[in-house]
């Protein structure tokens, strides 16, 4: 089954600006998401150690709100402090994120760290400090599951070796997040730069091929979760840089189950990402009724 979620990512414009952390959840539940995922230092109040009282009002809102915690964002500075990460740091940085997205509820840890080539190749850190935490993430139930982002492509040494990973160590706590940015078609533009699909910004984008929908195939069994990456649904609820309809008809037809998270990164104005959600919303739905 397809459920429908929120990462609070979305509301980087105006977290903590216009909208405070209830706000945005709020407004996740009252646009019809049951799905809530959020970055574990942008949005856990004093992180990694929130209090009691916090945590009890967190699962206070969940109930109130009929949500469901999804993934849980990790950020591994793998470059802190000007030098490489070691394995050991890189193991305890993970271990904290796993034992505190448990704690809130979590299945899914999406591990962020420091890349060495263009398109995202994850530090070698990677590999040993996941295999050292897998013990971990079996017994808190969790899944660890790196991001495929733009300007990575499906069909890459990136993806190969989390697959070989996978292969290599038999392990059912390790899949693939999705996010949907990976299958653009054009570029976005926004705040009069050239978003890339890793931000905004007036440099020249990487030089990357149209990765087409069909490539999933090679990867869905180890997709566990899917960040639905947009930038902008038209009053005629078209999106021109997503091909959600190919991109739905093919979890449809491979009967995937899982969440799709939407991830708003496009113009950040007053009101524009809590609109923007509801209208991506209503194509995915509309398009599903029609799949």
């Amino acid at each position: 089954m397809i459920s429908y979620g929120v990462s609070l990512y979305s509301y980087t414009g105006e977290y903590g600006v216009t909208m405070t952390l209830d706000d945005c959840v709020e407004d996740v539940a009252d646009l019809g998401a049951t799905g809530l995922e959020i970055l574990g230092e942008a949005h856990v109040e004093n992180y990694p150690s929130p209090s009691t009282a916090w945590i009890d009002g967190w699962f206070a809102r969940l109930s109130r709100l009929k949500l469901e915690p999804t993934c849980y964002g990790s950020w591994v500075d793998t470059r802190r402090g000007g030098r490489p990460m070691t394995v050991d740091e890189a193991v305890s940085q993970l271990s904290t994120d796993i034992r505190l997205a448990a704690q809130l509820g979590f299945r899914y840890v999406r591990p962020k760290l420091g890349v060495v080539t263009d398109d995202l190749e994850p530090d070698p850190v990677w590999e040993p400090a996941t295999e050292r935490v897998l013990d971990l993430a079996a017994a808190k139930d969790i899944v660890i599951c790196p991001e495929i982002h733009w300007p990575s492509v499906i069909r890459s040494k990136v993806v190969d070796d989390y697959l070989a990973f996978i292969e290599r160590t038999g392990t059912e706590h390790f899949g693939l997040l999705m996010d949907t940015g990976v299958f653009q078609t054009a570029m976005h533009f926004r705040g009069g730069g050239v978003a890339s699909r890793m931000g905004d910004g007036g440099g020249r984008p990487p030089v990357v091929p149209v990765v087409p929908v069909s490539d999933l195939e090679d990867i869905l069994d180890h997709v566990v979760h899917v960040q639905a990456k947009f930038y902008e649904i038209d009053d005629d609820l078209q999106d021109h840089y997503i091909p959600w309809s190919s991109f739905l008809s093919l979890l449809v037809r491979r009967k995937w189950s899982g969440c799709l998270s939407s991830e708003y990164e496009g113009d950040y104005a007053a009101g524009r990402a809590s609109d923007q959600l509801r209208r991506q919303h209503a194509l995915i739905r509309l398009l599903l009724q029609e799949s």
